[in-house]
């Protein structure tokens, strides 16, 4: 018999993006397999890429309101067009008490009608769901024209067990 809280294998892909386009369309591409509830944590040094990814998410799911980095509000959230689901941006830079200030931004309430998308999450973040993708943003090693990165998304739990994340390097 399983244990209650067996944890299904992580599920990693890495993808080699070669500009900013690139990575806007892997987050358009990334929007086609997320659903309402899906918490997705981007870590990236500054400049990485994290928004634009953000961005091409937003455009795939069909919100409104142009996606920029809120660094400065903590969290925004933008409603769909459609009947897609919201998508809520944080950035969990500034949030020094992690969960705690996160539950005083009332953002646990539309968890589960949204894609939930936390920059600078690590740490933070994970004890809102055993179900996450995370995806790590780095510059590839010895790139001299600063555009290429290497995207590591790792699925985490059941949610992501199934999920085609293949589907997104072809």
């Amino acid at each position: 018999m399983e244990a209650p809280h067996h944890q299904a294998p992580a599920v990693t892909l890495k993808i080699t993006v070669n500009s900013p386009e690139h990575m806007g369309e892997l987050g358009r591409r990334l929007a086609k397999l997320l659903r309402p509830g899906d918490l997705v944590m981007l870590t990236g040094e500054l400049g990485a890429g994290k928004t634009t990814l953000t961005r091409g998410l937003g455009e795939g799911l069909g919100v409104r309101g142009a996606v920029t980095s809120p660094t400065f509000v903590i969290a925004r959230v933008h409603p769909p067009l459609g009947d897609g689901p919201s998508l809520v941006h944080v950035d969990a830079y500034r949030l020094g008490g992690g969960l705690d200030e996160m539950e005083d931004l009332d953002l646990d309430v539309s968890l589960p009608e949204s894609v939930i998308v936390v920059e600078w999450g690590d740490g933070k973040v994970e004890e809102l769901s055993d179900d996450r993708l995370r995806v790590v943003i780095d510059r590839a090693v010895g790139d001299t024209t600063d555009e290429v990165r290497e995207v590591t998304l790792t699925g985490l739990g059941t949610r992501w067990a199934d999920a085609d994340l293949a589907s997104l390097g072809a």
